[in-house]
């Protein structure tokens, strides 16, 4: 575990966990700051979560540690360095440090992406489904109809979900019956308890659940198949998902490698755009 990154250390001690929401929302605050996790007090954790400090000592307990300085002694065996520099952070006005912590989220994603087993084995699922459901709802509608916009380009049949109310599970259904074997969902703070129930209703019918969301510890992680975290920058008043939308296409690139003809499609667009002057050259 020593040659991994931070990041990495932290969601190999966290996994398999049986976590509550709040103890979820640490161990997610605790990956973010991997790099400073080692180093923070339980009142700076707290805080840095938003829970009450007796909350950080019970999820030490529930990581198997006497208390919180066991957790934090483990920690800084497996992670001797000390505390990232601050780089002159104090300098840098609220606008720049939300862009820098985009960047910290990216880093973190081309950490997680060393590994392009899981990328792989969801491009594969979600070429082979026909239809192929997107789902996101709220803060990630965005993320499903931009994902969507461009999968069509390469795919005979994408549907996007992206309004919830009682004709979800409809839509749901309706997909299910035309062949699909796969949905792909985005997940993003706050989450719509409407996509949880969504999803474990899409398995029930015998779907495959891809799941892009914020944290391995979202909600939806227990009604996905395959989860694919990446994080939200949370230093503006609204969340900022540079990471989540930097993944989604990684995912389009790994379809379109499984998609025998998504080339002749990509080319067969060009043509038909070209002779409609669809686009201002």
């Amino acid at each position: 575990m020593s040659g991994s990154s931070p990041a990495a250390r932290l969601q190999q001690l966290f996994e398999g966990r049986r976590l509550t929401p709040t103890q979820r929302r640490i161990a997610h605050s605790m990956v973010r700051r991997a790099g400073d996790a080692p180093f923070l007090s339980s009142v700076e954790l707290a805080e840095l979560a938003g829970v009450s400090q007796p909350s950080v000592t019970r999820f030490a307990v529930a990581l198997g540690f006497d208390g919180y300085p066991a957790l934090r002694r483990h920690l800084r065996e497996v992670s001797p360095a000390g505390p990232s520099e601050g780089a002159g952070e104090d300098t840098y006005n609220e606008y720049q440090q939300a862009v820098l912590g985009e960047i910290e989220n990216l880093r973190h994603l081309a950490e997680l992406l060393a590994d392009p087993g899981p990328v792989e084995r969801a491009g594969q699922l979600l070429a082979a489904s026909r239809p192929l459901p997107v789902l996101g709802l709220r803060a990630a509608s965005s993320q499903a109809r931009g994902f969507g916009y461009f999968a069509a380009k390469v795919h005979p049949d994408v549907r996007v979900f992206d309004e919830g109310g009682s004709m979800l599970h409809d839509r749901i259904d309706a997909a299910r019956r035309a062949g699909a074997t796969a949905l792909i969902c985005f997940a993003l703070p706050r989450h719509p308890r409407e996509v949880v129930e969504a999803l474990a209703y899409a398995r029930e019918q015998g779907l495959t659940v891809v799941s892009v969301a914020d944290s391995a510890f979202a909600p939806v992680a227990a009604h996905s198949d395959l989860l694919i975290p990446a994080a939200v920058g949370t230093g503006l008043a609204f969340d900022t998902a540079c990471a989540p939308m930097l993944l989604g296409r990684v995912l389009l690139e790994s379809m379109c490698d499984a998609l025998p003809d998504a080339q002749a499609r990509l080319e067969e667009f060009d043509a038909r755009a070209a002779a409609r002057g669809l686009f201002i050259e």
